[in-house]
């Protein structure tokens, strides 16, 4: 594990071409964007979380049968201030960072004390975001970076705030039709209240004596408000699904602590340590209506669960049908401490036998549930799931179907997004928690096929569909893998979506990391969304 986890990666600031074994399709024409962290030591500082890590991009680029890469690291405030000071001066959500050590620890706690949330980073390492034309880095804060995605040089900061008062973000938005971004976050402490928004960030074509920022940022939309079932104690949530009509929000008790959050500074905990699971407490499932703005008058709950990724979601004959990716407890994020990450797999697993397994989990929500209906009745009535909607007194108690377990970092052909669907291609976990393999699995029949190779690692698979396609599997699938063996560059695999066979794999001789989520921006401007 040390060769994953243990040195910074080299930036491949100019592209190189890829050594290509196979046969790319023709029609692949465009740049698959990637980002997560590359950097976990500066000067003779280290980050204690391998999320903390400071944004490494990069790119493989197909032109005509041929690949090239490149790699930058994000020029983040959070980057310079760091190589600057040669050291790490700037927090993250695992680390905690006291910029001057010299100064007096409580004239710089007594700062943060005087704001109920302090300043958060710009490392945007987790995911890239689709505006209009443009394309930013972005993690879970207020800031999110735009890009050049051909050059992957850093460009311009964007602050939420400075448009609404947004204080948290998921990093995981959604493209309507139209080409808007819809994406949601959480309101802290605004007057009194915490919410969750839901927002649109509407595409729209630049106005040449104004910066693109202001058009799309200043004209951003609230959709939705949801109170927190906790003024100071709101939910994390990684994700939402959305439909043709509805969006889904799952507020789980996982739960961030702010008071504990405006104080971590001056106690010396990391912000990681203000989130706390309550096994005890429900699930609430929040269904907003996206035609009146409003969430659904029933109430749903399931049990406590915490989930970081929606798979899809898509409504049937009365029903909103929902997947997410779900654990019976928080423990996932305690195993990526690069304390833990870093022991061999073996040792790892054996230390980590008690923590909950990844499984697609399958809900299942009544629109119009029967009134009239007895306590303990079944309220749904699609035969094809096995998911319950049970009615209780002043809510329904939602019980989910299990789809498939091992498995995380799901991606399905996006044109399906919101609809119903069959195909979600995912890692598949042997030993927890790295990808060791790429799976398909079919939905309708339950089967599921598999790609792995030894000493490889496979990261998110990104599905493309081909120009000309009939069916919802006509196209391929993207992987980084990463490889620990000396006698193998890491590559790019490309795979056959329908019969998972390898079609073609390019070869790196850089320095490519693990990441974490990406985006695929075809050449042609008309072709599909591939989100």
């Amino acid at each position: 594990m040390q060769s994953l986890f243990g040195k910074n990666k080299r930036e491949c600031p100019e592209p190189i071409k890829a050594e290509v074994k196979g046969q790319i399709p023709a029609w692949l024409q465009g740049t698959l964007l990637r980002n997560g962290p590359g950097m976990h030591t500066v000067g003779e500082t280290s980050y204690n979380h391998w999320f903390d890590g400071l944004a490494l991009m990069h790119s493989f680029t197909f032109k005509d049968g041929e690949v090239f890469y490149q790699s930058k690291y994000l020029r983040s405030d959070t980057y310079k201030k760091n190589m600057e000071a040669n050291r790490i001066v700037v927090s993250e959500f695992g680390t905690m960072a006291y910029p001057d050590p010299c100064k007096n620890i409580f004239s710089k706690a007594f700062s943060y004390l005087s704001h109920t949330i302090p300043e958060f980073t710009d490392n945007c390492l987790i995911n890239i975001m689709k505006c209009g034309e443009d394309y930013y880095a972005v993690t879970e804060t207020n800031f999110i970076r735009k890009i050049d995605p051909k050059s992957l040089d850093t460009l311009e900061k964007v602050d939420y705030t400075k448009y609404i008062a947004l204080n948290l973000a998921s990093s995981h938005p959604h493209y309507d039709a139209a080409g808007d971004t819809i994406n949601m976050g959480t309101s802290i402490a605004d007057k009194g209240k915490t919410k969750y928004l839901i927002v649109k960030i509407p595409n729209m074509k630049p106005v040449e004596s104004e910066k693109k920022k202001k058009v799309y940022f200043k004209n951003l939309e609230v959709l939705c408000s949801i109170p927190s079932h906790g003024r100071l104690n709101p939910s994390y949530y990684h994700s939402f699904g959305i439909t043709e009509n509805y969006i889904v929000f799952v507020e789980q008790p996982f739960k961030l602590d702010l008071l504990k959050l405006a104080t971590a500074y001056f106690r010396g905990i990391n912000w990681a340590s203000c989130l706390n699971f309550h096994s005890e407490d429900k699930t609430f499932i929040h269904i907003i209506d996206r035609r009146t703005k409003t969430s659904v008058s029933t109430k749903f709950h399931t049990d406590a669960l915490v989930l970081y990724h929606h798979v899809n979601a898509y409504e049937e004959d009365g029903h909103v049908v929902f997947d997410v990716i779900a654990y019976n407890d928080s423990s996932l994020y305690d195993m990526f401490y690069l304390a833990n990450v870093r022991q061999e797999s073996a040792e790892f697993e054996a230390k980590n036998t008690s923590s909950s397994k990844p499984a697609c989990r399958r809900f299942v929500i009544p629109l119009q549930p029967d009134k009239d209906a007895e306590l303990g009745t079944n309220l749904v009535k699609l035969a094809s799931t096995t998911a319950d909607a049970i009615k209780e007194k002043d809510s329904i108690y939602c019980h989910p179907e299990i789809l498939v377990e091992d498995i995380e970092l799901p991606r399905i052909n996006y044109n399906y997004n919101g609809k119903k669907y069959r195909y979600i291609y995912v890692t598949g976990i042997a030993w927890k928690p790295i990808p060791t393999k790429i799976v398909k699995f079919d939905t309708l029949t339950r089967k599921s096929v598999e790609w792995q190779e030894e000493d490889c690692w496979p990261a998110e698979p990104v599905f493309v569909p081909s120009p000309d396609a009939k069916e919802e599997d006509d196209g391929i699938v993207l992987s980084s893998i990463v490889c620990t063996s000396p006698n193998k560059f890491p590559f790019l695999l490309i795979l056959d979506a329908k019969t998972f066979t390898e079609l073609a794999r390019a070869s790196i001789n850089a320095d490519v990391h693990l990441d974490l989520h990406g985006y695929f921006i075809p050449e042609k401007k008309k072709a599909q969304i591939t989100h």
